[in-house]
This record gives structure tokens, sequence and C-alpha cells, in this order.
């Protein structure tokens, strides 16, 4: 038995029994990090400001510190960014993590403590392999080399000790030279900030590796896979080509299920495997922890505190937070959290519904911004991306990417929604793609099935095709390729509809 067998075989028997201690005890956990945060926090300049030494529960801590988004945030943070010690979190924070800027333009930078670091960021990816080699004992993924396709980072320009990038690249830049052996590609690639000259040269050094894993964004693995059929001039397209002992792919950030087709047919194989993660730039929150069930594990002993917002309260001007306690399974919530990184009941944007208790398991849902409800239809990333890929399914269709956004009512007309689609594989009648899409939303959705109704406030869907490059080009355009940058899916505006149907235009042109 290897080293790193042995290694992993220890951590897992520790750890798993760690995590079955929190599921059986999960608001004793919580409650334990709660008094963690506060009392590490009770000499730094936000926890002075908001008596963090006079806090001694859950309801004291909600009724003291006020919710907080990026904004009203960012002036502390920009404290930290200049190397001011003690402001949100003890000590000086020499690296944040750059958002990818999907809900709005501006770029957000996001502390990362040591704590955050070992607490949270390198524990999650520890416990993402502890559980899956718990559920898959015959696994031989330490044979091979593990695959990250993570994005760059560079030097904050107002303070030379403080550095910025994507998660992934902050990862990479802090972990210890020892991981350097068992992944791909090398750190100097990885590191590039070039995307297309980092894809040449992750594609020349994977190709010659024997990769036994992959972690990293659906669509952004998919486009490094076509590079690699690419140069191995495969038309196959069967993966197992190039890697013939790959078993798992550990992916997050956007909604798998678009993208399942596409890759059980490049891997076309029943003993491949997938394992879903819930992962952002302000902490780790989830891991698919039964294979056969795409709900995840709340992780509750990462130092995150969690509180919840129904979202039928949360745009009411003084939402009523829930503890973990308090939350119903089926109800769809906005999260909050308070992190050993230094956020303060800070809502991050991504909403979740529960599908147990004890243990406490969730489903993501979407963001409190991207979702269209220009006439009152509440329509969310969760019911897109679900009628999308019901559309594709029944129809023998591949979405390669796709935006919506609402058409607003203009004098007599009605409102409708528009979605601008890039096919891989376009279906054979659009108006039937878009008949099942518009039923699946009605099916997923009360609100919108209601404004449909006899076409009472909306009409039915308009599709756009645009031809296939259409986005790689507006995400290049936008300074947003690799890493983890994705198309925003929903808008309740037409910025991101117009700009894409102005470079489908163009490229249409040059066809």
């Amino acid at each position: 038995m290897s080293l790193i067998t042995q290694f992993a075989s220890w951590y897992l028997t520790k750890r798993m029994f760690q995590i079955e201690l929190f599921m059986k005890h999960p608001i004793e956990t919580q409650n334990e990090v709660l008094y963690n945060l506060v009392n590490e926090a009770k000499d730094t300049d936000w926890g002075k400001k908001f008596n963090y030494s006079a806090i001694s529960d859950a309801n004291e801590f909600a009724a003291k510190v006020p919710l907080s988004t990026y904004e009203d945030m960012y002036p502390w943070i920009d404290q930290t960014l200049q190397g001011k010690p003690n402001i949100l979190w003890p000590g000086e924070i020499s690296w944040f993590s750059k958002s990818s800027g999907t809900t709005n333009d501006k770029s957000k930078f996001i502390p990362v403590t040591p704590e955050s670091l070992e607490g949270c960021h390198y524990k999650c990816g520890k416990d993402m392999l502890a559980i899956y080699l718990y559920n898959r004992p015959d696994s031989k993924l330490f044979s091979g080399k593990g695959l990250a396709i993570g994005g760059s980072h560079q030097v904050n320009q107002n303070n030379q000790s403080a550095y910025f990038g994507d998660l992934s690249a902050v990862l990479t830049e802090n972990m210890p030279f020892f991981f350097e052996m068992f992944r791909v590609p090398s750190k100097k690639v990885a590191l590039l900030s070039e995307w297309e000259e980092k894809l040449r040269r992750m594609a020349d050094e994977v190709i010659r590796e024997d990769v036994t894993s992959i972690a990293g964004v659906p669509t952004w693995t998919l486009v490094l896979i076509n590079k690699l059929f690419e140069m191995k001039g495969l038309s196959s397209r069967n993966l197992f080509e190039i890697w013939p002992n790959l078993e798992v792919f550990f992916h997050g950030a956007v909604n798998f299920d678009p993208y399942r087709k596409q890759f059980r047919d490049i891997l076309p194989s029943a003993r491949m495997r997938y394992m879903e993660t819930y992962n952002a730039s302000e902490g780790f929150f989830g891991i698919q922890n039964e294979p056969d069930k795409q709900d995840l594990l709340l992780m509750l002993d990462y130092g995150i505190y969690y509180e919840f917002i129904p979202m039928e309260t949360f745009y009411s001007g003084n939402p009523k937070t829930l503890t973990l306690d308090e939350v119903e399974t089926g109800v769809n919530y906005a999260i909050v959290i308070s992190t050993n990184g230094g956020l303060w009941r800070y809502i991050i944007g991504d909403t979740v519904k529960f599908t147990s208790r004890y243990p406490f398991k969730i489903l993501i849902t979407g963001r409190t911004k991207h979702y269209i409800n220009a006439f009152g239809e509440e329509l969310i990333m969760d019911n897109a991306e679900k009628a999308i890929a019901i559309a594709s399914e029944r129809t023998g269709a591949v979405v390669a990417n796709f935006t919506a956004g609402p058409v607003y009512l203009e004098g007599t007309s009605k409102g409708s929604h528009q979605w601008v689609i890039e096919f891989d594989v376009a279906p054979d009648h659009i108006d039937h793609f878009s008949e099942l899409l518009d039923n699946e939303l009605k099916t997923l959705n009360s609100d919108y099935e209601a404004k449909r109704y006899k076409d009472l406030a909306l009409v039915k869907p308009v599709i756009n095709v645009v031809p296939k490059g259409t986005f790689y080009t507006w995400m290049k355009i936008k300074g947003k390729l690799g890493g983890q940058n994705k198309v925003p899916r929903l808008a309740n505006n037409r910025e991101y509809i117009e700009s894409v149907l102005e470079i489908s235009e163009t490229l249409a042109k040059n066809l």
C-alpha cells in the first residue's frame, strides 16, 4: 500500500467520524461555530463596532449585527486590501478571492484568511475525497493524477503584500508543494492569466498524463476536452481513449443537468462517476455525499455560521433570518453566512431548498439576482435549467449555452421571455423545442403558469438560435474566459440579451 493510500485511509476513517458527528448534532455544531467566530473577532474593528463581547447567542447576534451585502461591507474590505490589520478578522489579510462578477459588472474581492484557507477550502477538498472514497472503496484514484481547471492571480497594486485572483488560483498558489506530485497541470500553467494560451499549454501537458479525476466547472472542462480531441484527431470523441483510467468528475459552480448528456456522450461507461460540490469565493458549503442522490450535505464545521431568509420575504426591506433549526423542507431560502474569512451576516446571493433535516441537505435553486420577475412570474435559475434539460432530452438537442431575459410590454402588446440559445446539436423543429420549454416552465412554476394562462400576461417564449461560438466570443470580449466565470442564465433586464445578440449578428455575417 502506497504512503498516499495509507494517509487517505487514515484520514477517511477520522474524518467520516467527524462528519457523522455534526450530522447527528447539527444545531450544537452551529452554535459552537458561532461562539468561536464571535469570540475570535471580538477585538477587531468590526467586532468592537457591533459589541461582539456582549453577544452570547444567535438571537443577540442577529439583533446586534446588520445583514450585509458586498456593497455594505466594501469599506471594511477595502481597508484590508490596503493592508490594515484587525479590521474584519484578527491579523493582516494577504489573499483575496476575486469573484467572477456574474451578477454585476463590479469585481468583488473576498478576504481569504489562513483560517478559511485551512479550515474551510482545503478541508473541503480533503472531505470531497474522503466522501468519494468512502462510497467507492474499490477506487484507484491515486494510481494517476487529478486534473484541476482553475483561474489566475495577480498582485494587487494597492499593496504589494496583498494578492488577489480566482479562488482556484488562490488555492493553487498556497497549496503545499507536495500536492504538485498528484495534480496537473503544473502550477506555472495553472496560474497563467491569458485563457487561450493557458488552454493550449494545459492541453499540451495533460494529454500525456494518466488522469484519473477531473475537478472544474463543466463549461470550461468541455472546452479543454474538445481541444484534446482536436489534438488527438479523435472522431470517436471518447475521452477514455485519452485517459482510460478516468473515474470521476468533481463539478460545481453551475447546474450540471444541461451538461449531463454531453459528458455521457464523451464518457460512455457506467463506471464514470460524477460528484457535485457547492463552493464559492465566500466559502465551501456542500458536498454530494450519496452517489445516487443529487442533494448536497450542508457542511456545518467549516467555520461558517448559516442563517436563511425565506425568499417570499427577501425583498421586504427588513427580512427576518431563520437559524438552521427553524428551516423547513421545500421552501426557497436566500443564504446568509458569517465566516472565518471575516464576512458577517453576508448575503451571498444564492438560493437553496432543504430536501431533508437531520441531516440537513440542500439543493441549489438559483440566485437572488439571477431571475426574471418582470411580470410577477418569479422565474428562477432552477426552473430555467430544468426546463432546458427536459426540452433537450425530448428533442435530442444538446444546448451549449443560453441566457434569457424579458421582452417588455409595449403599447397593447403583451410581454414574453426571450431565450438566446447556442446548440451543439440543434432540435429538428425549434417550435417543438419552444413548446416543450414553455410547458415545462408552467409545470415547474405556478406563477409563470398563471401569467401564461390564455396568454394573460405573457405570450409564448421567443427563441433566438445563435451560431456556434457566440457565447465564447461574448465571454472573451467581456474578459470572462476561463476559471470560475460563467454565462448569466437569467436577468431581469435585457442587458445580456442585447449584447449576446449583437455578437451573434456579427458572427452570422462572417459565416
